[in-house]
C-alpha cells in the first residue's frame, strides 16, 4: 500500500499548527490513521516506532477530546438554556424538559423528541443505560437553537 503524503492531507484539510490544539506530528498520524494505514505502515514512513505512533495517536486524540468539552463549556457559558436532567430520570421525559426550558427561554430547538434522546443518549455515554439515567447529565442550548451534552 503506498502511504499519502502527510503534508499534502494536511494542506488539504488546511492545518495551522499556530492555532490548532494538536502538534504537527499528531496531525500527521491521525491524518494517515483516518485512511485506515497501519500504524506499523505509518512507523515506517515517519522513521519511528509502531508503539511511539500509537502513543502519538492516544495522545491526540485526549486532545480532541479536551478541545471538544472545552468549547463545549464555553458555549454552556454563555447558552440560554441550561438544564440538569437528575440521576434517575427516564430517557422519554428528557425532551418535555428540554422543550419546556427552551419555551422559558424563549428558544427555538429543532430536534424532534426521539432526535433529542438519541442526540442525548449517544453523548451521554454510560451515564445514561437503557431509559435511565445513572448520573446527572447537563443539556444546554444555545441562542441558535444547538443542543450540547456534558456529563
Amino acid at each position: 500500500m503506498t502511504i499519502p503524503d502527510a503534508d499534502e492531507l494536511l494542506d488539504r484539510a488546511g492545518f495551522d499548527a499556530e492555532t490548532n490544539v494538536l502538534t504537527r506530528r499528531q496531525a500527521e498520524v491521525l491524518a494517515l490513521r483516518e485512511r485506515d494505514i497501519p500504524q506499523a505502515e505509518i512507523a515506517e514512513a515517519l522513521g519511528t516506532s509502531r508503539a511511539n505512533v500509537s502513543s502519538v495517536e492516544s495522545s491526540a486524540r485526549e486532545n480532541i477530546a479536551k478541545a471538544k468539552e472545552t468549547v463545549a463549556f464555553a458555549e454552556a457559558l454563555t447558552a440560554p438554556v441550561r438544564l440538569t436532567v437528575e440521576s434517575g430520570t427516564d430517557l422519554y421525559d428528557v425532551p418535555n424538559k428540554v422543550y419546556s426550558a427552551c419555551d422559558d427561554a424563549e428558544v427555538k430547538v429543532n430536534r424532534t423528541a426521539p432526535e433529542l434522546m438519541k442526540l442525548i443518549g449517544d453523548a451521554a455515554g454510560d451515564a445514561i443505560v437503557g431509559r435511565e439515567v445513572r448520573r446527572d447529565v447537563t443539556v444546554t442550548v444555545t441562542h441558535d437553537g444547538r443542543v450540547t451534552v456534558r456529563t
